[in-house]
């Protein structure tokens, strides 16, 4: 039995700011007065901003900042406003479905909160979780054909890699431990070595393509995020390059490899 008073528990500070927001939306959106650029748009053009707006909320979270976070969190949820508005629009849902369905699957999913199901740890959670996963597959006539069905495909490769990766694991199709993901790190890397003596950019494309996703299976396998490690060297170099800007005594498009080579060891010692 689920606990259903959870669908009573309202915020009316919160409730009103959504509505406003709604309004707002509706506004945007109203051929009579509304803006010219929300209305132009469509489910296809704001997709991209969808996603960017998440790695922007992501990008606070890793720099700390939790007033951006804030800030981002809403430009994100402006994203769910504006997509349910178009859906409403063309009588497809409304924001006030979007909330209701999650929920409900929120509900469903967690029936160890929600309901008598026990889970004793984190793991036991996450079987439980596949398994009402799959049965709503199933409700939807949605079979299982592969254990790597449910990676969208418009992911970043990135993250579709790590979660691909994931998927096979989980049904044995995996290695052991680091130590042999090195190993197949460096086997494809002589790979690319030998592609890199020929001429043909799409067999040095596709080894180069698997050098990336053998590391990306090290990172899984060593516990690490490599969207947070990459994300972590990308702000490594700008800090040393803006540093190499800041000291150098002219632009650094006239320096030698010599001088540039001098200035980033600069930049590595100060830090």
């Amino acid at each position: 039995m689920f606990h259903q008073e959870v669908f009573l528990s309202t915020d009316n500070n919160a409730t009103s700011a959504i509505a406003q927001l709604l309004d707002i939306m509706a506004r945007l959106r109203d051929p009579d007065g509304g803006c010219p650029w929300d209305l132009k748009q469509n489910f296809d053009t704001i997709a991209p901003y969808t996603i960017e707006e998440a790695f922007e909320v992501a990008e606070a979270i890793a720099r700390r900042d939790y007033g951006e976070l804030k800030e981002e969190l809403g430009d994100l949820l402006l994203q769910v406003v504006f997509h349910s508005q178009m859906a409403r629009e063309a009588a497809l849902f409304d924001f006030e479905q979007v909330a209701r369905t999650l929920s409900e699957k929120m509900i469903r999913r967690h029936p160890h909160v929600f309901g008598t199901d026990p889970a004793a740890d984190e793991q036991a959670v996450k079987v439980n979780w596949e398994a009402i996963k799959a049965e709503e597959r199933r409700a939807k006539g949605r079979e299982h054909d592969s254990a790597l069905d449910g990676v969208p495909a418009g992911l970043p490769a990135l993250q579709r890699a790590t979660k691909l990766q994931k998927k096979a694991a989980k049904v044995g199709f995996d290695w052991p431990g680091p130590a042999p993901v090195r190993a197949q790190v460096e086997a494809e890397w002589a790979e690319l070595d030998q592609a890199l003596d020929g001429d043909h950019i799409d067999a040095v494309e596709d080894e180069f393509g698997d050098v990336l996703f053998s590391l990306i299976n090290l990172a899984r396998h060593l516990k690490l995020d490599p969207e947070q490690a990459l994300r972590r060297a990308n702000a490594k170099f700008e800090r040393r390059f803006r540093y190499m800007e800041t000291a150098s005594p002219s632009s650094l498009d006239g320096l030698s490899t010599d001088q540039l080579e001098r200035l980033w060891r600069q930049a590595k010692d100060q830090e």
